[in-house]
């Protein structure tokens, strides 16, 4: 009777179609859960890009602005009571008050234009020189620094508001030999594959008339 027990006793362990049952549930569980982590990775990855990407360009922005604002009225010489500044539709040099190469302190010669080969997308650049060395005054030497601010950058204008106008008057060139003055604002507009239209206005401080 045992011996006869023994020969129809059911066998212990899992069937092959359930062992392959069981590894396609985890591979299936093992899936989603890849999915779900990679997932969250590309949105925390994406999201830091961004951040970076928008510090970047506010720091570029404020340092910009911190150069405009503090535009100061540079004498080309003692004996010339013009002072410098030079606005054009692409391209700006000024004298700053402002400068990164010295702690934020001391004269700085700033030129920001915008760098294009084809006309169509380029840089927006700036650049910083200490000390201050005018063509006039056996200019070159010193420190450069150079810094870009916006890439692939297409439609780049440059425009100043003209301080002495009654109304708001924009125009696309400055130069305080004729005007006698600094602007009241700089604009900056631009487009950009990211972005679309971009338009920044920095106020100009100081607005001394030239004796």
């Amino acid at each position: 009777m045992n011996c006869r027990t023994r020969m129809f006793a059911k066998p212990s362990g899992f069937t092959l179609v359930e062992v392959m049952l069981a590894l396609s549930l985890f591979a299936l569980l093992g899936t989603i859960l890849y999915g779900a982590i990679a997932l969250g990775h590309g949105a925390v990855e994406k999201s830091r890009h961004s951040f970076e990407k928008n510090q970047e360009l506010r720091s570029a922005v404020d340092l910009l602005g911190g150069y405009i604002r503090s535009s100061y009225p540079y004498r080309l010489s003692p004996q010339n009571p013009s002072f410098f500044y030079r606005g054009e539709e692409t391209e700006l040099n000024f004298i700053s008050s402002f400068s990164l190469a010295m702690g934020g302190r001391g004269m700085a010669n700033i030129r920001l234009f915008w760098q294009s080969q084809n006309g169509e997308e380029g840089l927006l650049k700036l650049e910083e020189q200490v000390p201050v060395r005018l063509a006039d005054e056996n200019g070159g030497g010193g420190y450069n620094h150079g810094v870009v601010i916006r890439d692939r950058v297409s439609a780049f204008r440059l425009a100043y508001l003209d301080a002495q106008s009654e109304k708001e008057e924009w125009v696309e060139r400055w130069d305080t030999t004729e005007r006698k003055a600094l602007p009241r604002a700089v604009r900056l507009s631009f487009r950009t594959a990211a972005d679309g239209e971009v338009e920044w206005v920095f106020p100009v401080m100081m607005s001394v008339l030239a004796p």
